[in-house]
């Protein structure tokens, strides 16, 4: 027999921890993904033959170089940028450019191995990648930020394009950071075209892109409690994060009859007990965007809530939960709390934003738990449209992209049931997301032979 996966888990994990030295969250990822992939490929001698797992932990290519940009006072500034290109076998690669002082290779590796199975997924023709910059926009001027974004173009444009490679925004990169990438890009190009996503209505970009991701993970929370015979309306919801996310996450569990208690960000998080309505969400969107505030503010405006410094929300007793801020921010203690506390479901908005050692809490519980490359699939998926909008030069209705929205969701949904429904009863949504996502971009990759 050829050298294959047939070494077992331990074997295949050890050796992407030997050739990733140092990274932990992109070993994290594949071994998350690998656990449920071994168990679904042990008989399948086709996977095995063509090493399909160890080619789609091995990224395509990873792009690293050097942003040199001027600040406001006159000083060089040097930061690094990563663009990894991770697999394009159903598509042009596709993913976010992250701006925070945490992005590494590891953590962009992971990003973009996790994206590729979220693309494949929402059944839209999108590989999966992911970029960013260790550069942090918080507390600097629209020039600044203006000057490093055409900086990084300057590299960037080389290696993406509207059927290469089509980045969209993540964290610290929203609508003014699309718009300098883009506009840098038709500048040296001379080119208008699809190349990111998330653009501005003005040039390109498409409605309910803005609430995409938040909407769509409230939707697959919506669908797995159905499943149950139970419904948001009525249940007490704890949220993490307090961006795009996480407000509208909270907005549309609001809409939903949820009760929403809690929003966070790097300094602590909110409670209020009263719940939150929909003026005190817009008001927290008015407080990231414009004012680029700290959630801290909330308290003060608004009597009877409270903000617990330095604590993430995972102890609030809540019937639902949604972390929506970053990635390992809900761990195993944090997990046993919930769980203690009644909690019956929780919908990842973030990437990645359970540790390991949650996620298995969560499964042994046998509670609905919905990993982030399903249940966040909603904004790479309008990011999708948004491509075939631009590649036909038209823009759709709002009425028409949220029912593709609400389609996709089920859509991803039933294929995790599919493939992760227990013998006993139940869904396993992790194994049926992971095997979902690989199934379809290893068949893919065996249709291309060896490349």
């Amino acid at each position: 027999m050829a050298v294959s996966d047939h070494v077992d888990l331990n074997g295949f994990i050890e050796g992407v921890k030997r050739r990733n030295p140092g990274q932990s969250e992109f070993v994290q990822a594949v071994q998350e993904v690998a656990e449920d992939i071994f168990d679904f490929i042990q008989d399948k001698e086709e996977y095995h033959k063509a090493q399909i797992l160890r080619r789609i932990a091995e990224p395509d290519r990873v792009i690293s170089f050097r942003v040199c940009w001027e600040d406001d006072k006159g000083n060089i500034r040097v930061q690094r940028a990563w663009r990894v290109q991770n697999n394009n076998a159903i598509g042009p690669y596709k993913g976010g450019i992250r701006f925070h002082p945490s992005v590494t290779e590891s953590v962009l590796k992971f990003l973009a191995f996790e994206q590729t199975f979220k693309n494949a997924l929402t059944g839209l023709p999108m590989g999966g990648g992911k970029g960013g910059s260790n550069f942090n926009p918080k507390g600097k001027s629209d020039n600044e930020v203006m000057r490093f974004c055409q900086s990084l173009m300057i590299e960037l444009y080389r290696h993406v394009g509207a059927d290469v490679d089509v980045p969209a925004g993540d964290i610290g990169v929203g609508a003014r950071e699309i718009g300098y990438m883009f506009g840098q890009y038709k500048r040296i190009t001379n080119h208008f075209t699809g190349v990111l996503t998330g653009k501005g209505l003005e040039y390109g970009g498409s409605l309910i892109r803005t609430e995409a991701t938040g909407y769509g993970a409230t939707y697959f929370l919506q669908n797995m409690l159905k499943t149950q015979g139970k419904a948001i309306d009525g249940h007490s919801v704890v949220i993490s994060g307090s961006g795009n996310v996480a407000t509208h996450a909270a907005e549309k569990c609001h809409q939903l009859g949820g009760k929403v208690l809690t929003l966070s960000d790097s300094e602590g998080f909110i409670y209020d007990p009263e719940g939150m309505t929909q003026e005190k969400i817009d008001w927290v969107k008015d407080l990231k965007t414009k004012r680029r505030g700290r959630i801290s503010e909330y308290a003060k405006e608004f009597k009877g809530s409270e903000f617990h410094a330095g604590k993430t929300p995972w102890g609030v007793k809540c019937d639902l939960a949604l972390p929506c801020a970053t990635q390992n921010e809900l761990l195993g203690p944090d997990a046993e709390t919930l769980l203690a506390n009644g909690c019956i479901a929780v919908s990842e908005g973030a990437n990645m934003p359970t540790n390991l050692d949650g996620v298995h809490k969560f499964k042994a519980a046998g509670i609905l738990f919905a990993p982030g490359k399903a249940a966040n699939a909603g904004g790479v998926a309008v990011s999708g449209l948004e491509m075939s909008q631009n590649s036909a030069r038209i823009s759709w209705k709002e009425e028409e992209l949220q029912r593709l929205l609400l389609d996709i969701m089920q859509g991803i949904h039933d294929r995790c049931v599919e493939y992760g429904t227990k013998p006993g009863g139940g869904v396993d949504y992790v194994k049926g997301a992971n095997i979902a996502g690989f199934k379809k971009v290893a068949d893919a990759m065996l249709a291309y032979g060896v490349v």
